[in-house]
């Protein structure tokens, strides 16, 4: 398990991906972005934006120890307000971060509130 050497890469591929519906606490999170164990690859997080769809509602997002949403974790974010039909820069190019191998980013909406959407950009480095 090591993260290539980012001066030396062979592929970086731009991705945008996104989730709706997200889940509540406690429950099984709402897994953005997996980097698998010996996947030989880095994940940089560009953006991850938060969007209210109705009431306003909170969000937390985790940087978990294993791939697919696993492990220990912890908050990036936890329970920010996101106003009604408005949406919240997370992760913004300023404050970028690696995905190294068996790790993830997830995400938890707020009890009883409002729903949120998440859409995230990275670069797959290889």
């Amino acid at each position: 398990m090591a993260a290539p050497n980012i001066v030396n890469v062979a592929t970086i591929t731009g991705v945008t991906t996104w989730k709706a519906g997200i889940s509540t606490l406690p429950g099984t999170p709402s897994v953005v972005v997996s980097n698998a164990a010996s996947s030989g690859k880095v994940i940089k997080i560009n953006s991850l934006v938060a969007v209210s769809v109705g009431s306003t509602t909170g969000v937390t997002v985790k940087l978990y120890t294993e791939a697919a949403g696993a492990g220990a974790s912890v908050a990036i974010a936890d329970t920010i307000s996101v106003p009604e039909n408005s949406s919240l820069a997370v992760i913004s190019k300023e404050t970028s971060l690696y995905l190294e191998e068996d790790k993830s980013i997830a995400v938890y909406k707020q009890n009883a509130a409002g729903d949120i959407d998440v859409v995230c950009s990275y670069e797959d480095i290889s």
